[in-house]
């Protein structure tokens, strides 16, 4: 998988949900914060979004609106008329956040641009067409749809971003010398890597990349192959049903003693405990319900 889709699933835990809904009176929605990413995008009418701190930010129908980490926040009608909106949230192991994530603001506002998100926005009319409808396959489909919206979503604010910014995971993966390394590093994360065999790989001297990569990326090469090998190791203890052997082979550890200590240093428990107390919380999480969350089934009247 490419590191964008590793990031995103890493930190994935249970299903997303999402609603369309229409309302004419005027309303407010309020969003409590939680440990997942929640989006908004506006189909009719036009509504503002309120923070705690921050500006108000008004979004006119196409435009979409990403909170990567959940913080909490209210929508409120803009004009009079109807409005109808398409919202969705994502659940997400903050506890462990991918730094490609963790480097995302707190909201990103995407205006409407067909000309430049044409993946955006037909992942958007496919999400506002299945809700609408009751056709056969429609479980099926939403959820798909949800992570393709949330892929083109961090997607076009990459895009926004790159030519804005000297640093970040916006740049790291479109850059022709760290971008081959990270996708080598998530691909093979078993491989004996070094700086120098990274390096060379890409091109450049050990001291070179070491330089680039810690710039872009923010940790040194080794941190965030260590990084990469414990999270890949916690996702296949969560969702396999390997033996710590091969779970420790297939994270690069020589052996599985060597795995174990570097396991309980970076995670403070036992492989093996993590393994039975997250597929606990996991199946729980699968079981989540807007009610559990906070996230309200239906907009709410504004009190005259």
């Amino acid at each position: 998988m490419d590191v964008l889709s590793d990031a995103i699933g890493a930190m994935r835990a249970g299903r997303p949900y999402s609603s369309l809904t229409a309302a004419e009176a005027a309303w407010t929605m309020e969003f409590p914060a939680f440990g997942g990413a929640r989006f908004h995008v506006v189909t009719a009418g036009v509504c503002h979004v309120v923070r705690a701190a921050g500006p108000t930010v008004t979004l006119e129908p196409g435009d979409a609106v990403l909170f990567p980490h959940g913080t909490a926040h209210a929508l409120q009608n803009a004009i009079d008329g109807e409005s109808q909106l398409v919202c969705g949230a994502y659940q997400l192991d903050q506890a462990r956040p991918h730094p490609l994530i963790e480097d995302l603001p707190e909201l990103i506002h995407l205006p409407a641009r067909a000309d430049r998100y044409a993946g955006l926005e037909s992942s958007i009319t496919l999400l506002r067409d299945e809700l609408a409808d009751s056709e056969p396959g429609k479980d099926v489909l939403v959820p798909a749809l949800l992570d393709v919206l949330l892929v083109h979503l961090i997607r076009a604010w990459f895009t926004e971003r790159a030519g804005r910014q000297d640093t970040g995971w916006c740049v790291a993966l479109g850059d022709k010398v760290i971008a081959p390394a990270l996708r080598a590093i998530h691909e093979q994360p078993g491989d004996p890597w070094t700086v120098e065999s990274l390096g060379a790989r890409v091109g450049l001297s050990r001291a070179a990349f070491a330089r680039r990569f810690a710039s872009l990326v923010g940790l040194p090469p080794l941190t965030y192959l260590t990084w990469w090998r414990l999270t890949s190791a916690a996702r296949l203890l969560r969702t396999t049903d390997a033996p710590l052997a091969a779970v420790a082979q297939r994270s690069g550890y020589g052996s599985a003693y060597a795995f174990a200590n570097a396991f309980k240093r970076e995670y403070g428990i036992s492989a093996g405990q993590y393994r039975r107390q997250r597929r606990a919380d996991h199946k729980h999480i699968s079981e989540w319900t807007p009610k559990s969350t906070g996230l309200p089934r239906a907009l709410i009247p504004e009190t005259q």
